[in-house]
């Protein structure tokens, strides 16, 4: 058997704690750094419009010019995502 650490996306500590489930069944996570900026978290999404990575790459798509539908479609989520993802982004930078 061959156990795996859970790493935080936002720190990528390994001082995680379980946090229950989801309806659906998903395991939840807890980072126990207190400088970490994501308390909790899911070990693997359903939903690929929840990946960190999937967000920096939409914010980075549209600072290099690709347009909602087009970054939609390379990444394969929602172009109403991707609308919210900017929109918050947006809200961020202006604060």
């Amino acid at each position: 058997m061959v156990l795996e650490p859970v790493h935080c996306p936002a720190c990528n500590s390994t001082d995680i704690v379980k946090h229950g489930q989801l309806a659906s069944g998903q395991q939840r996570y807890r980072c126990r750094n207190a400088a970490c900026a994501r308390v909790t978290f899911i070990g693997h999404y359903k939903n690929r419009g929840y990946v960190l990575e999937v967000k920096e790459a939409v914010v980075e798509m549209a600072l290099n010019g690709s347009g909602i539908r087009d970054t939609a479609r390379v990444l394969k989520i929602s172009p109403s995502t991707v609308i919210s993802e900017l929109k918050k982004r947006l809200t961020w930078s202006t604060v």
